[in-house]
């Protein structure tokens, strides 16, 4: 859109000025056009903006893989932990999401406790036995850092590990910063609103399916919304990005689970989710996780595989069995949530009275989207359901917004 406003700009000053304006609106304009797009520069990055924060103190940081760094050339990743230690950062723990510390826990998998080889830190599990740090596993903390890649979906659990993170650091008086990340779904608002009957790790709070934000606007609203235990507030700071805006296109540099392996799994995942909670294969135990669906129920589907335990899923839906479905890998994504393909799924399933499992009632965060499918609802019937729900949200949210 810039590119297409200077190219209109350089026709007005052809058409309308004299030789040497017209030439030296030519000149400003090339020079406008040949310009770099500036590089996100992710929070993390914007060191001499938080280190003092940082200086004389006792450093937790919750972290995993996707907390990155460009190095100098902007061309290799840098763990935000070893950055830190550079930088004479006094990290004494670091705690793991979901996934672990390197990122290679299968979905739902318990961590353990450990120790990181390459700085000796111990590492403490938020996936285990607790979901939230205790008084001991805080202790001698004095302030603690966020930097996860989140995938702006509600049933990502990394929301759900910062509002732990976050209480526990209130509770025990731990300032929190959170180094922020933009959302590779920008700004889309999309989805049932969670009834909080049905609240759970995978939807902690009353938001739509898609919420729009960054991780640190995130934060500030559960903050502002008084969702943490009791209402209390923590004592939060967000380090923003620069460079960023709600519509910046962004491409995850890494992979933030293993099984959202490319930008087109994490394109996928918040329409593909929906079958977990049902008898049909996301893609997990294959290569196109998240890109491709399909169950032994579709036999009149175009497309087959088999999912087999792998890296990524030691024990993946529809275990060795053959499965018909549709590759969506090459597939253009139009909108971050689209009903069409578990719609479909359902009216083609030979199984229709066990498609659905209980956990597709968490997924969704409601009862009704399920009774709406089995009533044979069109997805825009469905989607006119939302659209009360979304305009309190996005009222709400609208206070806690950092970008434009």
């Amino acid at each position: 859109m810039f590119k297409n406003t200077v190219l209109f700009l350089l026709v007005l000053f052809v058409s309308c000025g004299n030789s040497t304006n017209q030439a030296n609106a030519s000149t400003r304009i090339t020079a406008l056009l040949s310009e770099p797009t500036l590089r996100i520069e992710v929070g993390a990055e914007r060191i001499a903006d938080y280190v003092h924060l940082l200086k004389g103190k006792k450093v937790g940081i919750l972290t995993n893989q996707t907390g990155t760094v460009s190095t100098s050339d902007s061309k290799k990743l840098e763990s935000t932990v070893d950055f830190l230690l550079k930088n004479k950062v006094n990290i004494i723990k670091v705690y793991a999401p979901e996934h672990g510390f390197r990122g290679t826990a299968n979905a739902g998998e318990l961590v353990k406790d450990s120790k990181d080889p390459k700085t000796n830190l111990p590492i403490i599990s938020l996936y285990g036995s607790s979901k939230k740090p205790t008084k001991e596993q805080l202790k001698d903390v004095e302030v603690m850092l966020f930097d996860l890649q989140d995938v702006g979906a509600r049933f990502y659990t990394y929301i759900s590990s910062l509002h732990y993170l976050m209480e526990a650091c209130a509770e025990n008086d731990i300032p929190v910063i959170i180094l922020d990340r933009p959302n590779p779904n920008g700004s889309t608002i999309d989805g049932p609103i969670l009834e909080m009957k049905n609240k759970s790790f995978i939807g902690m709070h009353p938001i739509p399916v898609l919420h729009g934000m960054t991780i640190g606007e995130y934060g500030n609203m559960i903050n502002g919304e008084k969702w943490l235990a009791n209402g209390i507030k923590c004592q939060l700071t967000v380090i923003s990005c620069n460079n960023y805006n709600r519509n910046t296109p962004y491409e995850l540099p890494i992979a933030p689970s293993p099984n959202l392996p490319n930008m087109q799994a994490i394109k996928l995942y918040v329409s593909l989710c929906f079958f977990e909670g049902t008898n049909v294969s996301s893609g997990r135990g294959t290569d196109l996780q998240f890109q491709i669906y399909g169950s032994p129920y579709l036999k009149n589907m175009p497309y087959s595989f088999t999912p087999q335990p792998n890296a990524a899923s030691k024990d993946p839906m529809n275990k060795g069995k053959l499965c018909f479905g549709e590759n969506l890998s090459q597939y253009a994504v139009k909108r971050p949530l689209d009903l069409q393909w578990l719609l479909k799924a359902y009216k083609n399933s030979e199984k229709q009275d066990s498609f659905f499992i209980p956990f597709f009632t968490k997924l969704a965060g409601t009862t009704a989207l399920q009774k709406q499918i089995e009533m044979g609802w069109s997805e825009s019937e469905i989607r006119e359901s939302w659209t009360n729900g979304i305009q309190i949200f996005e009222g709400m949210r609208k206070p806690y917004l950092i970008y434009n």
